[in-house]
């Protein structure tokens, strides 16, 4: 098909003198084909085009009506003429059409076409009429313009004609031109070098700024990039990460043993989902420690005695929380074994962490702690906010830490991934005390943006265990999505996780280095 229309072309130039338009010469052809003949020829010089862009104006489907059938205000005056004793409004809809009754009527009373008698009938107010509207759509459909452009923005305000980009090309003869295609050999054999046929063929010229076809791949999330940079600064300073493939926990382990009370509104149903089927879990117990999260070897093969089996522990939780225990005076509030046994989709992966914390007390000592995993709460969403995220957490256990040292090492951390000159603000948390806010200036929505929140963990969350009292605990987490949206200019998370994502996006944003602007 390509090459008629190529020959096409040949002939048509041929004919002519001056310049061909394409618009004139190639009314049906598409654009594709006309367009992939052109660069045929036109990379062999037999022809030159150039492209022409203009504006057209075309009718609308109701303007192709009026056209073929009148104009609204046309066929209303019509039928009040042909009423002889007048014309009701409420038969005029049966009669020309609920669209017709209502565009038409007011537009006819407009140009004095019709008057109403007191009685509330419609009656012809002159002897014939000229359609304008039609008439001026006659001239569009075959003009594609019209002359006055009052015309052309009263039809566009009706919805009557719109405007449409064309593109046609101006041709005309090449300094290679011919009535016949040659055809252009692609490679040089043996044969032809050996024969000398080479001289007697035309060979296609090589085009050195061709791109070439793309090869389609996959691509990492721009989340998958910086979760990986994530993992390469932990790993670098010394952390060990957990295993946080657990979704669903029991309110024990996602509140009550972060020492969160049951009154706390962070488990109320509009900041927390819980599940429905099956409604509750089990205690803790030693499958669920061996089976679930944490490094629970943590020498040779064995464990090391414990000094809290789990049914101490289930204990000391219930005591810190309605009387008071390790020093503590407690909430002093009636805890619910069945509320700590509801189940909910994980709020926070600090439920991990108070495992490998437990793990740790049969053999306290420094160590590191990180996971990067998906974290639910019922909360509004916005630009910043979404009801599942991932969580980036850290957990430091060393003996005699100070807040000073917590606020040098996040400012350490931070500054491995480029984000520097934080902000800390005191804050609230059950579970930790003293309790920071982190912030950082996000260039894209002009403001600080919190980033993170930390705090040394509470003698009421962690004696429980049986750690030992001078073992403190570091606590940190930051969601992976606002570093993400800080490092590649985004400023709605919904752009960057969920069903508005911009698949180009993914496919070509850049790989991320945290510590370079």
């Amino acid at each position: 098909m390509a090459s008629d229309l190529t020959s096409e072309i040949l002939a048509a130039v041929s004919s002519q003198e001056e310049p061909i338009f394409s618009k004139q010469a190639f009314p049906l052809a598409s654009f594709h084909a006309l367009k992939a003949s052109l660069d045929r020829l036109a990379s062999r010089e037999m022809i030159v085009y150039e492209t022409i862009e203009q504006e057209e104006v075309v009718l609308t489907e109701e303007g192709h009506g009026i056209v073929s059938k009148g104009s609204h205000e046309a066929k209303v005056f019509d039928a009040v003429r042909q009423a002889m004793d007048g014309l009701r409004i409420s038969d005029l809809p049966d009669i020309v059409g609920k669209e017709s009754a209502k565009v038409g009527q007011g537009k006819a009373f407009k140009e004095g076409w019709i008057k109403k008698t007191k009685d509330g009938l419609l009656l012809p107010n002159v002897e014939s009429i000229t359609d304008s509207s039609r008439d001026q759509l006659r001239i569009i459909l075959q003009d594609h313009t019209h002359a006055d452009p009052g015309v052309i923005a009263d039809l566009r305000k009706r919805k009557l004609a719109s405007l449409l980009k064309v593109i046609a090309f101006k041709i005309s003869k090449g300094p290679k031109f011919a009535l016949q295609l040659v055809k252009e050999e692609t490679d040089l054999t043996a044969d032809m070098l050996a024969s000398g046929s080479w001289k007697d063929h035309t060979f296609k010229n090589y085009n050195f700024n061709s791109l070439g076809t793309s090869t389609p791949s996959g691509a990492l999330h721009p989340l998958n990039k910086v979760r990986h940079e994530f993992r390469q600064i932990f790993f670098e300073m010394g952390f060990e990460e957990m295993p946080s493939n657990q979704f669903v926990e029991t309110g024990f382990w996602n509140f009550d043993a972060l020492f969160v009370p049951q009154q706390h509104p962070a488990r109320d149903l509009q900041d927390t989902f819980y599940i429905s089927d099956p409604l509750k879990g089990d205690r803790p117990h030693a499958d669920l420690m061996e089976a679930g999260n944490g490094p629970t070897r943590v020498s040779g093969d064995a464990l090391p005695r414990h000094p809290v089996n789990l049914a101490e522990y289930w204990e000391n939780v219930r005591a810190v929380h309605e009387s008071g225990k390790f020093g503590s005076t407690g909430y002093r509030y009636p805890w619910s074994e069945e509320e700590s046994l509801r189940l909910v989709l994980r709020t926070h992966t600090t439920a991990i962490s108070t495992r490998i914390l437990y793990n740790l007390a049969a053999n306290p000592r420094p160590a590191r702690y990180f996971s990067i995993d998906r974290v639910f709460r019922n909360e509004t969403v916005d630009a910043t906010h979404l009801a599942e995220f991932h969580q980036v957490e850290g957990v430091i256990a060393d003996f005699n830490l100070t807040l000073g040292g917590l606020i040098g090492f996040m400012e350490t951390f931070f500054a491995k991934m480029g984000i520097r000159g934080l902000r800390f603000k005191p804050a609230y948390n059950p579970y930790t005390e003293p309790s920071m806010e982190i912030f950082s200036y996000h260039k894209g929505l002009a403001k600080w943006v919190e980033i993170g929140n930390s705090g040394m963990f509470r003698p009421e969350m962690l004696e429980p265990m049986g750690l030992p009292k001078d073992l403190r605990v570091y606590g940190w987490g930051l969601s992976l999505e606002r570093p993400t949206m800080i490092k590649y200019g985004v400023n709605n998370i919904r752009s960057l996780l969920g069903h508005k994502v911009d698949l180009n996006f993914v496919e070509s944003n850049p790989a991320v280095r945290l510590e370079k602007e």
